[in-house]
């Protein structure tokens, strides 16, 4: 599976395989198109049990600080369109493109992420050290914004999935930014689960992998 983000803010795709996800035979063949509409996927995973794919997108810019959200798209099946250029967040009609098709026909996302956080990297936990609550849960490298005048991000999320619907989400871990000075000194990129059951996150900000682990209470 190989993303192909768009070539440009905002735009129609001149190729079609541009803001796309597409699928490739280990020998190079019988490339296609798995899924439509992606603005610009960085991260994208399999659930542990249905082995369905699912992935973030980062929103569109120069729509203000709140709009739109960045997403958290599942894909059980090839042929899905998520909306770019048309529509975004699932429910917000581009000012460019957006006559041209209603946001009705699109895929909305399974979770908004937050107004130009950027999410990039996320894994499903699938080990035994967390609590038994975090089994299956989604972790979310949110790398941070940069078009907005507050930032915010810079973190990593919990997403908590139920029958393939999330039932809400929340930080993880933090402490990246300072709030107060809008000084960032670390930047999430992506996360992983080691065979103990921790977790590593890697930061192209300070440059580092941090290991986060859970000893009970």
């Amino acid at each position: 599976y190989v993303t192909v983000g768009t070539a440009c803010n905002i735009c129609e795709p001149k190729e079609e395989i541009f803001a796309s996800i597409t699928r490739i035979n280990p020998d190079g063949s019988g490339r296609e198109i798995f899924a439509r509409g992606i603005r610009n996927t960085v991260g994208f995973t399999w659930h542990p049990e249905t082995k369905e794919l699912w992935f973030t997108d980062n929103g569109r810019d120069m729509l203000g600080d709140n709009s739109p959200n960045c997403e958290l798209n599942y894909a059980p099946e090839g042929g899905m369109h998520f909306g770019y250029p048309n529509c975004h967040e699932g429910s917000i009609k581009d000012p460019e493109f957006g006559d041209k098709r209603r946001c009705s026909d699109f895929v909305p996302p399974v979770q908004k992420m937050g107004p130009h956080v950027a999410p990039l990297g996320l894994k499903f936990y699938t080990g035994d050290m967390f609590p038994s609550s975090y089994r299956n849960q989604l972790f979310v490298a949110r790398h941070g914004s940069w078009n907005r005048t507050k930032k915010i991000g810079y973190d990593v999320a919990l997403v908590k999935i139920d029958n393939n619907k999330s039932e809400g989400m929340e930080v993880f871990a933090a402490g990246w930014l300072d709030d107060a000075s809008q000084k960032a000194w670390g930047r999430p990129v992506d996360v992983l689960m080691l065979p103990d059951g921790s977790m590593l996150v890697s930061d192209d900000g300070a440059n580092v992998i941090y290991r986060i682990a859970y000893g009970g209470r």
